[in-house]
């Protein structure tokens, strides 16, 4: 049994055996071209070549279109297809590449005579004749009632008992109650096959509401992927599961693309350069994320076999591929290898790619799964990257039901599935920064390992850390009113708290609140908040703002996502009123807030008042200081008020004469 074998059919499954090939030549080949002369298309009409998503994403990402991008040259092409027992199997632009089968050995020397090709070399024997078996499922778990979740009705989703707590581990579950559950995201799977994709219960969605967009067998060559091995299908209901009650998946309304790259029945380097067309198409046609659980480390023909030292993210045909996919702007997410028990024990390529997100496996007590593969990357990187379910994992199975699998080719899409999520909320930040955040997100980060890598990423710690770098805050004082303005994301259900830091304190204090303005689905929204700091300084104030960004009780949750600062040079004050008639009914309490014992209640009047009572309530009505005055002169006046008894708080404050009321306000004391 080959190392990649193991990732790909894992424990649930019976092992497929593989068949020796009794020919000693190779009819499969790589051919690689010296240029992409003579051809029509160019860089600056992408659009011959490029969908208008890909298009969009190298915009917005500032990722420039370059002779990579440039499909390999018709003429090219044809000379070759035209010699006698040749056949072009699949292309790559990225590499100038392109896979043959020939029927004549002498083919190859007359393809090496051509002008235009640098060399070719072997890849792969004959395709084998095998008849792939479909795994039979076992294990199904029964999904009655007592299978359903119903102790966290404020959920979105009613994910079904195990599969709440797959996502759970991850907080997953916050993504999708505020609105992030996949929508206007493109997923690519790389994988061996899709058995019945189209017609199993987990997909029911997806297929009703045409979320596949497109379909390429990479090995046959069309675009039928639903009579082929079932570990893709399987992975792919890890992410597009819909069945409320019993298995919902990690991105259920993303769309998806199904890509065939893997012969289950043999092993060989051709496959990986099936991985890398694939990854091709994922770019062209504007994939956001490519989830694929496929590695590689030997082949069914030894001198092909990669030692450990070769894992070092720059020597695999997998390994470059993921890592252009990367720099095209693609979030690549990788199983990392089941070889942990083995000898071979390390991860598999192309999980040493730098750029990429190699998960390992834990179960939902975040224990590591024993064969989890060891890292790290040859060169030293840490690897694993993440690491998520992957022991117990919760997928479709060949007959209808619900099964519990072990692997990191299960690991890998129930991560790729939240990382859409997360990216969702995110569209503003490129493929790397989600990485790194879910790096920094994970639990492990500052003391990261050779079994979970990271850790196991927080979706909410994640989604915090983006939020905070996304906000931007200013401020502008203006008549002693500091105006507050910051543009940030929220739902309807989230809320914020503004805290103030004066200069004679060490501590912030709450000053005020906001709700968010309505919304069940996350967006952008622009808010301002003003503050009174007449009477204020000289000094510094600074500012920060609170969002709620998950006011359950249960998960309550709040990050700082932006300060502010206003430095003033000496106290705050602007000018008494002057206009008797705008200003008839004046009242202020300067500062409000109050602190250090210290506020005045400012008055202007038209008239004169030989006895004015001024009182202090309690929110509740308790009057708690009256103080008497007089304000023998018309126009404004400043009275100092008696607030030692106040504790923390807000109160109303009433102004009468001759047992008439003149005015109310409200004061709040620090």
């Amino acid at each position: 049994m080959t190392i990649k074998a193991i990732i790909l059919f894992i424990l649930l499954y019976l092992l497929l055996p593989f068949s020796g090939n009794s020919q000693t030549g190779f009819t499969r080949y790589i051919v690689t071209l010296k240029d992409k002369g003579n051809s029509s298309f160019t860089i600056n009409n992408p659009s011959q070549y490029l969908s208008a998503a890909a298009i969009q994403r190298r915009i917005r990402y500032n990722i420039a279109i370059d002779s990579t991008d440039l499909p390999v040259t018709p003429s090219y092409l044809q000379q070759i297809a035209s010699i006698p027992g040749v056949t072009i199997l699949n292309t790559s632009r990225w590499f100038n590449q392109l896979t043959i089968r020939i029927t004549d050995i002498a083919a190859i020397n007359t393809i090496n005579a051509l002008p235009f090709v640098q060399v070719s070399q072997s890849i792969a024997a004959r395709v084998t004749t095998t008849p792939i078996t479909k795994p039979s499922s076992t294990n199904i778990i029964n999904t009655n009632n007592t299978e359903r979740l119903q102790n966290n009705l404020e959920d979105f989703y009613n994910y079904g008992a195990v599969p709440f707590a797959e996502i759970n581990l991850h907080n997953g579950q916050f993504l999708h109650n505020i609105g992030m559950r996949g929508q206007n995201m493109q997923i690519a799977m790389l994988d061996a096959g899709y058995f019945n994709y189209n017609s199993l219960p987990a997909f029911d969605s997806i297929n009703q509401n045409n979320q596949v967009r497109s379909t390429w067998d990479f090995v046959a060559g069309n675009n039928s992927v639903a009579e082929d091995h079932a570990h893709g299908m399987q992975c792919l209901s890890i992410i597009a599961a819909n069945i409320p009650g019993s298995f919902v998946g990690k991105a259920p309304k993303a769309t998806f693309h199904l890509f065939r790259t893997e012969d289950a029945a043999s092993e060989y380097p051709i496959e990986e350069f099936n991985w890398l067309c694939a990854a091709e198409r994922s770019d062209s046609v504007g994939a956001d994320v490519i989830s694929s659980s496929l590695g590689y480390a030997d082949f069914d023909y030894a001198p092909f076999n990669y030692t450990y030292a070769q894992l070092n993210g720059k020597t695999s045909i997998a390994s470059k591929a993921a890592t252009q996919a990367a720099r095209k702007g693609l979030l690549v997410v990788v199983a990392n290898g089941n070889s942990g028990n083995n000898s071979w024990r390390y991860l598999l390529t192309p999980a040493d790619a730098d750029s990429v997100m190699s998960v390992g496996a834990v179960n939902t007590a975040a224990a590591v799964w024993p064969s989890s593969s060891y890292g790290p990357s040859a060169d030293g990187r840490i690897k694993p990257d993440v690491a998520s379910v992957g022991w117990g994992a919760r997928i479709q199975n060949t007959s209808g039901g619900v099964s519990a699998g072990n692997g990191t080719s299960y690991a890998c899409p129930n991560m790729a599935g939240l990382a859409t999520c997360l990216w969702q909320a995110f569209p503003e930040f490129n493929n790397i920064k989600i990485l790194e955040t879910l790096r920094k997100a994970s639990n492990k980060y500052a003391i990261p390992d050779d079994r979970v890598g990271y850790g196991i990423p927080d979706m909410k710690q994640a989604f915090s850390q983006l939020l905070t770098e996304y906000t931007t805050a200013t401020q502008q004082v203006n008549n002693c009113i500091t105006a507050i303005n910051w543009s940030t994301k929220d739902i309807g259900a989230m809320r914020y708290e503004i805290e103030r830091q004066l200069p004679s304190t060490s501590t912030y204090i709450k000053i005020g609140e906001l709700a968010a303005t309505p919304g069940d689905l996350l967006s952008k929204k622009n808010y301002q908040f003003n503050n009174d700091i007449t009477g204020l300084g000289p000094g510094t104030i600074n500012y920060r703002i609170k969002q709620i960004i998950d006011t359950s009780v249960a998960t309550f949750a709040a990050v700082y996502i932006d300060t502010v600062t206003v430095v003033l040079n000496s106290a705050c004050s602007i000018p008494p009123p002057v206009d008797p008639i705008r200003d008839t009914n004046y009242i202020k309490v300067v500062p409000n807030p109050s602190y250090n014992n210290q506020a005045a209640l400012q008055l202007y009047t038209p008239d004169t008042h030989e006895q004015l009572v001024i009182k202090i309530y309690s929110l509740s009505g308790q009057l708690i200081v009256q103080q008497q005055v007089s304000k023998p002169t018309a126009g404004f006046v400043s009275y100092p008020l008696t607030i030692e008894k106040l504790g923390k708080g807000e109160y109303f404050i009433q102004v009468w004469s001759n047992q008439k009321l003149l005015f109310t306000t409200k004061m709040m004391r620090l």
